[in-house]
């Protein structure tokens, strides 16, 4: 893309808010400097505890999140997040392992990824984050469809809420809600881990999406270890077996 698509691009972008949680200046630099170029509004922060205090008056649309920071845990702080926002998340983090990829996916993380990084491809993330977490991207305000209905369970899909026939709640996580937004969207049909993550080449050694199965049945099946609703077609991916109902 050349440099006048960019600008436009950027244009056209929402000024969305994003915090960066990054104590390495040149890297938190380096992020902000990206996503200002993108028309995206930052915050930058050195530690978890500057955050957390300024998420109790202010909530953006998205937290970039490194996990080795100097006062707690970058894990720990995106279940906090999760626990007192609906922001997204985004981690950054020069940790590669599996448990952490896992663990930050299933606290709520939206993505993660692994520094060094391409600054392109980051800010193409966070615009794959916003679009999801906004239904798509592609409907006007108020034409988005929000609550998803099927065997008496109901997913309020801007809440991240999965309310019971009984009327009991769970608050899902994120990256939960996403994947069975993508499920109630294509109910019956047979969806891929990439298609369910949002992600193109998943590394086949990526377990992130059957944490999040995994959790949706716990919640969704009355025996999670015998699936009626969520299946496995196994070679394939997963299918929705539930007719759904919109409003």
């Amino acid at each position: 893309m050349n440099a006048a698509g960019s600008r436009s691009e950027a244009a056209q972008t929402p000024a969305a808010l994003i915090y960066v949680v990054e104590d390495d200046p040149a890297i938190s630099k380096l992020v902000v400097a990206a996503l200002h170029e993108f028309g995206f509004a930052t915050e930058a922060f050195r530690n978890g505890a500057s955050v957390l205090r300024r998420l109790q008056t202010e909530r953006p649309e998205l937290c970039i999140v490194d996990l080795g920071l100097p006062d707690m845990d970058g894990i720990e702080l995106v279940r906090q997040i999760a626990a007192v926002s609906t922001s997204g998340v985004l981690i950054l983090t020069g940790r590669g392992h599996t448990v952490d990829r896992v663990m930050g996916l299933e606290l709520g993380a939206d993505d993660y990824m692994v520094k060094p990084f391409e600054p392109r491809e980051l800010v193409a993330r966070v615009r794959s984050i916003l679009r999801r977490r906004a239904g798509g991207g592609g409907s006007a305000p108020g034409q988005q469809r929000r609550h998803a209905r099927f065997l008496g369970w109901s997913l309020d899909c801007a809440a991240n809420i999965l309310r019971a026939a009984d009327g009991s709640e769970h608050l899902l996580g994120t990256a939960e809600t996403q994947v069975l937004r993508a499920f109630v969207e294509r109910p019956f049909q047979i969806l891929t881990r990439e298609q369910l993550v949002g992600q193109r080449d998943l590394s086949p050694l990526d377990r992130s999406i059957d944490v999040r199965i995994s959790r949706l049945r716990r919640k969704l099946e009355s025996d999670p270890q015998n699936p009626k609703i969520i299946k496995t077609v196994y070679g394939a991916g997963y299918m929705f077996s539930a007719a759904v109902t919109w409003s």
